[in-house]
């Protein structure tokens, strides 16, 4: 199979970068997977404030775990939902980068670990969007 962009033979988004993306968002995925049973530790541990917001916090992050893991999987598909997706995954990851590394109670080298990869993630996100866009013919159009 050819690697090249206009192969009919090849699903769009299914360049390197948008497989490379794919992986990156799906750790992002389990990283959340992996919170939300460090939360569930502090939950049975007896280290939270109120057992029903932990409830109800460990409930969202694992929500947001199984929509991270279907951008990656509708971006090995060539999906553009999973690219849009995981582009605004990458943009609230580096909000919260932003957050950690800025403040009164600032851990920078926390918001650079977040910031990092998701600069690198989105960089390939992007990459495999335009990759993927429709070309035009320039001598026609």
């Amino acid at each position: 199979m050819s690697d090249h962009p206009t192969d009919p033979d090849r699903p769009a988004g299914t360049s390197g970068a948008a497989r490379t993306a794919a992986v990156l968002v799906g750790l992002e995925g389990i990283g959340l997977l992996a919170l939300a049973a460090w939360q569930v530790v502090a939950l049975t541990g007896g280290d939270t404030g109120s057992a029903l917001s932990a409830i109800a916090l460990i409930v969202l992050t694992v929500v947001g775990a199984v929509v991270v893991l279907a951008f990656a999987g509708g971006m090995l598909r060539g999906r553009s939902w999973g690219r849009s997706g995981a582009i605004v995954t990458q943009l609230l990851v580096l909000a919260v980068a932003v957050g950690a590394a800025t403040g009164q109670y600032a851990h920078p080298l926390v918001g650079l670990a977040l910031a990092v990869p998701a600069i690198v993630c989105l960089v390939l996100v992007v990459l495999a969007a335009r990759r993927a866009a429709p070309r035009r013919d320039d001598a026609g159009r």
